[in-house]
């Protein structure tokens, strides 16, 4: 059995902060705004995987009004997200995600993000996705006012 699950997240750009993407600091003027370390693309990876287990969502199980989460590491969340997955006797078969950031360009980050991503995921690298897009001068994105990110994950039930 297969279950497919979706995710987004966006934050503010904003300079003197840092930019974490998947777990990796990514060398910019702007970084991103939130409780926690605000790394949007992993925060819309548990979403996709909290949603494909109809479990909620990351505010949910990890509120913005506790403090216990401020300035925490994202990767904190997906490993949670992922121990649910495994209680509940299923594991990844694909991920498919996209981060929409202005400056910079992610192509230099893309291989380091996938090799994080595939220890938390405890999947192989081959089944996860990472693209990045600019916004071509539109929106929040394109503004380099925000940065988002997707996140379509199927999930199989183990045998």
């Amino acid at each position: 059995m297969f279950r497919i699950g979706y995710g987004n997240d966006i934050h503010r750009l904003e300079a003197g902060r840092p930019l974490i993407l998947g777990g990796v600091e990514i060398e910019s003027d702007l970084g991103a705004v939130g409780h926690s370390d605000a790394d949007a693309l992993t925060h819309a990876i548990t979403d996709a995987i909290l949603g494909a287990l109809a479990l909620g969502d990351i505010g949910s199980h990890f509120p913005n009004t506790d403090e216990r989460w401020a300035n925490a590491e994202s990767f904190v969340f997906l490993r949670f997200a992922v121990g649910l997955m495994k209680q509940h006797g299923y594991s990844i078969a694909n991920v498919d995600s996209t981060i929409e950031l202005e400056q910079p360009k992610l192509r230099s980050y893309i291989e380091e993000i996938r090799s994080g991503l595939e220890k938390v995921l405890e999947a192989d690298a081959a089944m996860i996705s990472v693209k990045a897009k600019t916004g071509e001068g539109v929106d929040a994105v394109g503004v380099r006012q925000a940065v988002r990110a997707t996140a379509v994950v199927l999930i199989q039930k183990d045998k």
